[in-house]
């Protein structure tokens, strides 16, 4: 099966730009075969292989001679000192698309690519599969209790594994391995515990003091446990804005995970008949939405700012984007039958903020798009495709 990924023409495009690509992104996002699948022409070399590695660190000359020009090396951050030696090629060189890079640890790649690359390397993130990815290839469910359980990862997809199985194979094999390369982790357990406990926390303001005092940790190892799980696109952070606004305003970030499925799973919701009744299902909508637009950017390689806002006396917007030239607001919500005070957070920030250029929009669960004075309403299905990403 043969999904094709948002993120390709923008990969093309600059392939003649910069001497060096490098993609990054969680593991089993489909970054080698969207590699492989769009630059043929290119050799693929994985950095995986121990013989492939012993070769590039032992003797890096011989290894870039041999491997000079329109050459993949996948997981690149395993030999950093290859980085070096190439920043060197491509300098003496000149030539565009030399070498394209990949690798599932941000930490590691990111560290050595400013270090010896800056500059000289287009970056992109490959994420798991997006909706408009999904409803080209008609493989997205109406319902969206379904996607959120399912999740997206392509091997779920391409293989039909069922989504239980392939998480907890994930987490016992990608997710304990990487994170165990970044930071030192003594007891396994533990650490399975303070990741179920991130998943509780999920869509709501992080408190890290919390988090380690439920885990039983101190607070710079949870600290440094949920830095390796960001690093290794688990989870991401978003912060809250507080342009002009008093200090009654919250500036403590909010956790969400990037897949929904991984999230489902850690939270042992099995089946969308029991998340109809979940009293998590906003959370999780939310944080599939959100995750969805954070998908959908890096996919499209058009990054904007987004934060969200709440103030000390409960008032919220889930999601603000700022496009360059207007404030975008957007709210999440559940459900199928829109109300009025579904508005009330966009638009008590709207007459705080007194700002002239200011867009407000309700996503919910229906399937019915509509202009209200109150502002649009967008069925969740269409967020992925809405204005917000079609404005440059």
């Amino acid at each position: 099966m043969r999904i094709n990924r948002e993120i390709t023409n923008a990969m093309k495009e600059l392939i003649g730009k910069y001497p060096v690509l490098a993609l990054t992104g969680p593991r089993q996002s489909g970054k080698t075969t969207l590699l492989r699948s769009i630059f043929p022409e290119y050799t693929y070399i994985s950095l995986e292989n121990p013989d492939n590695r012993n070769f590039a660190e032992t003797d890096p000359n011989g290894f870039l001679k041999l491997y000079s020009k329109h050459v993949i090396f996948d997981e690149v951050q395993r030999v950093p000192d290859l980085f070096s030696y190439i920043q060197s090629m491509v300098d003496e060189s000149g030539l565009m698309g030399q070498f394209i890079l990949s690798g599932s640890q941000n930490f590691h790649l990111m560290r050595n690519i400013t270090q010896s690359l800056a500059g000289r390397v287009a970056l992109f993130k490959l994420f798991p599969f997006d909706f408009e990815e999904l409803i080209s290839a008609d493989l997205i469910n109406n319902d969206y209790l379904e996607n959120i359980i399912k999740g997206f990862y392509p091997a779920i997809y391409d293989r039909s594994i069922h989504p239980g199985t392939f998480y907890s194979n994930y987490v016992q094999t990608y997710i304990q391995r990487d994170v165990s390369e970044l930071i030192a982790i003594k007891d396994l357990r533990l650490f399975q515990n303070f990741l179920g406990l991130c998943a509780t926390r999920a869509g709501q303001l992080l408190n890290l003091n919390s988090l380690a005092n439920e885990c039983g940790i101190s607070q710079p190892t949870a600290k440094a446990w949920l830095s390796a799980l960001e690093s290794s696109y688990i989870v991401f952070q978003l912060y809250p804005y507080h342009e002009n606004f008093s200090k009654r305003i919250v500036k403590t970030p909010k956790l969400y995970f990037y897949d929904s499925g991984l999230l489902s799973y850690l939270l042992k919701i099995k089946n969308a008949e029991s998340l109809s009744t979940h009293p998590f299902k906003g959370s999780l909508f939310e944080n599939m939405m959100i995750a969805e637009y954070v998908k959908r950017m890096y996919h499209q390689n058009q990054v904007v700012d987004l934060w969200f806002w709440r103030d000390s006396a409960g008032h919220e917007v889930d999601l603000l984007i700022n496009d360059g030239i207007t404030l975008n607001l957007v709210e999440f919500k559940a459900t199928q039958t829109v109300m009025t005070d579904l508005f009330k957070g966009l638009n008590f920030f709207e007459k705080e903020s007194k700002k002239d250029r200011l867009t407000k929009t309700l996503v919910y669960a229906g399937d019915q798009k509509q202009s209200r004075s109150a502002g649009n309403v967008v069925p969740w299905l269409e967020f992925g495709a809405s204005v917000l990403f079609n404005k440059n």
